[in-house]
């Protein structure tokens, strides 16, 4: 019997951010003869049929910690009994809490991780764990020799082929932006870039949603909304908040193009457009097994977005399908869930 424990901050289908995790977990589920999921919280109605789950919910860290060692200790003797892996989902955290449980009974710990910043949590994680697994070697921008490079992991089955609908004569091309209100994301060069293509003629209207639930995510948003009063942008740019995800699978089946101008990492938004069949235009070189070279533009240059926005407001609605198709593929053959699980498993040694 093959069991791996997965720990995880929340395992939600509604959750803005990790909705993600719970088709991540039924795909690992479907190689190994069980999973149990620790999490803060557990919607245990979205495990699968071979999954347990225990929550580590405290109102402090110092007891949420706890929790979590407490749950891999009751966990262990079964994994040491029957072959398993434990595996730390994007906190570093977690590994160096499961480390003193896993490393002494010999037990693999994957860490998974994906992000441009390398901290000294991150460092001292990559040390106690037998595997590390991200996106794309850009993506754990550190060298290690435990790394795995496994693409992204969608659930290309939340996206049914692309049936796209024509815009009418003279719709602006429609520009959605996803993400958190984070400087890291570069959104001020995308209102600038946006203002520049409109300056040029092109009909533009581009849409944000994320999210801002930290202190400076707030202050970005404040400040990217007086941006938009400055350059003029008026209706021609509007900054939402974050969405669920069936409403993120319409917006994505009714947008032109995704654009993302995140600093580093791989955002799971530009897979996700790529899989519903619609043209992402990037500026992170994470993104190469992903995009055609001319689907990139220079991060902090705002004239070089408006120019690919330009580019692929000149192609016909049958030329964008042409690409989006393509990207689907793409995703589909390298970065599918069900390619990332078995990745992940022969790293922790269980394929």
């Amino acid at each position: 019997m093959t069991r791996v424990v997965f720990i995880t901050q929340q395992f939600d289908p509604a959750h803005p951010v990790l909705a993600t995790t719970v088709p991540q977990v039924a795909a690992i589920a479907r190689h190994v003869d069980e999973v149990v999921v620790i999490a803060d919280r557990v919607v245990e109605s979205s495990l699968p049929p071979n999954g347990r789950a225990h929550s580590f919910h405290a109102a402090t860290k110092l007891g949420r910690g706890s929790r979590v060692i407490a749950a891999l200790a009751r966990e262990q003797p079964g994994l040491r009994r029957e072959g398993g892996a434990v595996i730390a989902h994007m906190c570093p955290l977690y590994a160096l809490l499961a480390a003193p449980v896993t490393r002494g009974s010999r037990l693999p710990l994957v860490m998974w991780w994906v992000h441009w910043k390398i901290d000294y949590l991150v460092r001292a994680a990559e040390l106690v764990c037998t595997a590390v697994c991200t996106v794309d070697p850009q993506t754990f921008p550190m060298a290690s020799s435990k790394l795995f490079a496994l693409g992204q992991g969608i659930d290309i089955a939340s996206f049914p082929p692309p049936q796209r609908t024509p815009p009418a004569a003279g719709t602006p091309l429609r520009i959605l932006v996803g993400g958190r209100y984070s400087p890291a994301k570069g959104l001020e060069w995308i209102l600038q870039g946006v203002r520049l293509g409109l300056d040029r003629g092109l009909q533009l209207e581009l849409v944000v949603h994320g999210s801002a639930t930290t202190l400076e995510e707030k202050v970005e948003r404040e400040r990217l909304e007086r941006r938009v009063e400055e350059l003029d942008l008026g209706a021609k740019a509007t900054l939402g908040g974050p969405v669920h995800r069936s409403e993120l699978l319409r917006l994505l089946a009714e947008t032109d193009v995704l654009v993302n101008n995140a600093r580093g990492g791989a955002d799971r938004i530009a897979y996700e457009a790529a899989a519903s069949g619609a043209p992402v235009l990037a500026s992170n070189p994470a993104y190469t097994s992903l995009l055609d070279p001319d689907l990139f533009f220079r991060r902090e240059d705002p004239a070089d977005l408006a120019g690919r926005l330009a580019y692929v407001a000149s192609l016909t609605p049958d030329q964008r399908d042409v690409i989006g198709l393509r990207l689907r593929e793409r995703v589909e053959r390298l970065h599918s869930v069900d390619s990332w699980s078995i990745g992940l498993l022969r790293a922790a040694g269980l394929a």
